[in-house]
């Protein structure tokens, strides 16, 4: 008789400026949606799904359940929400749009803010709007090293098409997974 697999919950906070596509993602991932209005985030959305992974301690695969924090993408909000919206966190899932700079550069403060409530929490990066490449304002060098030196494993992904969407929260779960003591 196979049993069923171990559950485990992960709180991970989407982290980024507004418009990068924080939702957009979310519903990529969870309801294979997208939807080209947009619809500025209003405090914060929590959306659940289970996923199975590796169990990076053992051969039975786990069942994680990844309950996603989406918060306003707004600095002020940010702080004002901070302590009940990163209590707990495990993990973060910081969003960059690959045509705008500034949402790159944001992204320190946004960890800054999370890991100043949740601790030192594994960090994994994602350039968003990956099918805009046209419009691309991030040169390809310039995100890997943003990524390398802060030692954040990162992926590119397009919300809009669902390309690499579902490999970024998987890798997402398995960069918080095999971090845990």
């Amino acid at each position: 008789m196979k049993m069923a697999p171990d559950v485990v919950k992960l709180k991970i906070c989407m982290a980024g400026e507004g418009a990068v596509g924080k939702t957009s993602l979310i519903r990529r991932y969870v309801l294979d949606q997208y939807d080209d209005r947009y619809v500025a985030t209003l405090g914060t959305k929590i959306t659940k799904k289970s996923v199975t992974v590796a169990n990076p301690f053992g051969p039975e695969p786990l069942q994680a359940d990844v309950i996603l924090w989406d918060i306003m993408g707004t600095s002020t909000v940010r702080e004002l929400l901070k302590e009940a919206y990163y209590h707990g966190a495990q993990g973060i899932l910081a969003v960059a749009d690959l045509t705008r700079r500034d949402t790159l550069i944001a992204l320190d403060e946004w960890a800054r803010s999370i890991r100043s409530v949740a601790g030192d929490i594994p960090t994994f990066g994602v350039v968003n709007k990956a099918d805009l490449e046209k419009d691309r304002a991030l040169p390809g060098a310039e995100v890997e090293a943003f990524f390398r030196e802060r030692r954040w494993p990162w992926s590119y992904a397009s919300a809009k098409t669902g390309a690499g969407v579902d490999e970024t929260f998987v890798r997402l779960v398995n960069h918080v997974l095999s971090n845990r003591g």
